[in-house]
């Protein structure tokens, strides 16, 4: 039971949930960099919220079914269709074997997430599937997908239910993005204007964007560390900000330690989105205390429960 990659895109893997409580060992979380569009996807076709599903990036792929199967598609703005018809995003859709899913570029986002009910078949490596490019483990042989490669489906008892994600439970992906935002540990070593100036800035996405973090332009901040803070902890989401006063947002691959200052930190309500951010898109930070980011996140959750029961343990 098999799905073939005819066209991979730029870079396509399979992501699952992450990798947690491995931190202290060096081990990055990784896992999907959008990882409610994920389990939307999972949700359409009845597996669950983070099972192993396609992550694109920006070029879409190309899959022919070798046999027959559900599958739901969500994420970044963009085109797919199934041997010439167009398919609808956030619907649960039926491919015959033999039959050709092409997904295009995306539009506006980065990722497109492809879910097969079942999921996909990935190598598991300290209790996740998720694919680490950095260091080439879990997933399909630890690496993105190549032309050819066959990919796995486990086999199912048939689609208890077909599902349509509701217009209200549907991201809105556009160009530009507002994601709250907490002063993290080191935003004492900005000055008075770089502090206002890191809520003030409407940022653009730099052309370093990827995984592992995202450079933002558009202010350069001061910072009085002298390059001469020890490495310490940092996570996805962390904004840090080097001796050159050009800031940046660690994403699910970054590293786990780091020495330049962490000014402020993503709050965990909008970290998702940092997965769909693309160079040339525009972000302003909302300041919040780390009280009303709490009281943010409980809300966000209890809106998303409705749709999505298990959504606690994705975002």
């Amino acid at each position: 039971m098999s799905i073939l990659v005819i066209r991979p895109g730029l870079q396509t893997s399979i992501q699952a949930r992450p990798r947690v409580g491995l931190r202290h060992l060096g081990v990055p979380a990784s896992g999907p960099a959008d990882p409610l569009s994920m389990a939307l996807a999972n949700h359409l076709v009845g597996n669950p919220l983070l099972a192993p599903a396609l992550e694109t990036t920006l070029t879409g792929v190309e899959l022919q079914f070798e046999i027959d199967s559900w599958f739901a598609i969500t994420g970044a703005a963009s085109n797919a269709e199934l041997n010439g018809a167009a398919v609808e995003f956030f619907s649960t859709c039926h491919a015959n074997a033999g039959d050709n899913l092409q997904i295009g570029s995306a539009d506006t986002g980065v990722r497109v997430y492809v879910a097969v009910a079942g999921g996909f078949v990935a190598d598991e490596l300290l209790g996740s599937m998720s694919t680490y490019l950095p260091a080439a483990f879990g997933g399909y042989q630890g690496r993105a997908l190549e032309k050819d490669d066959r990919l796995s489906v486990l086999a199912t008892n048939g689609l208890q239910t077909e599902r349509v994600t509701p217009p209200e439970y549907r991201p809105t992906i556009m160009g530009n993005w507002a994601l709250r935002t907490c002063d993290s540990a080191d935003a004492e070593f900005l000055d008075d204007d770089s502090k206002e100036l890191l809520f003030d800035t409407n940022f653009t996405i730099g052309n370093r964007a990827d995984r592992m973090g995202l450079q933002l332009d558009g202010a350069t901040l001061k910072v009085s560390s002298g390059g001469r803070l020890p490495s310490a902890p940092v996570f996805p989401g962390c904004i840090q900000c080097p001796e050159d006063g050009n800031p940046f947002i660690l994403c699910v691959d970054a590293q786990t330690t780091g020495g330049y200052p962490s000014v402020a930190q993503i709050a965990r309500a909008d970290r998702h989105m940092l997965g769909q951010l693309r160079p040339g898109d525009h972000l302003q930070l909302l300041q919040r205390t780390a009280a009303q980011a709490i009281e943010e996140l409980h809300e966000k959750i209890d809106y998303w429960r409705a749709w999505l029961p298990d959504i606690a343990s994705v975002i």
